[in-house]
């Protein structure tokens, strides 16, 4: 991982992007010592984005899992006439 101050990264934003490409790692802006952006390849961000809505998915059914454990299921009919449905 590599820190690059703002104002740098401005002069060399086509080498920045291009480091990040090549080496999939994130280059990250910094300003006043702190980092306040990072530059990152769009592929792994896309990848990094799925993994994180899948664990999300995955965590959503394991407490649905757990709330049915818990509680049992609803009735189909029940919950067609919760819905007006029935």
């Amino acid at each position: 991982m590599t820190d690059m101050s703002v104002s740098a990264a401005r002069s060399r934003l086509a080498d920045v992007i291009n480091d990040a490409r090549v080496h999939h790692a994130p280059v990250f802006l910094t300003r006043r010592g702190r980092r306040v952006a990072a530059v990152i390849d769009a592929e792994d961000l896309e990848r990094l984005t799925q993994a994180a809505e899948d664990l999300a998915d995955i965590e959503a059914a394991c407490a649905a899992r757990a709330e049915v454990a818990e509680h049992g299921t609803i009735p189909w009919d029940e919950v067609k006439a919760d819905l007006g449905l029935a």
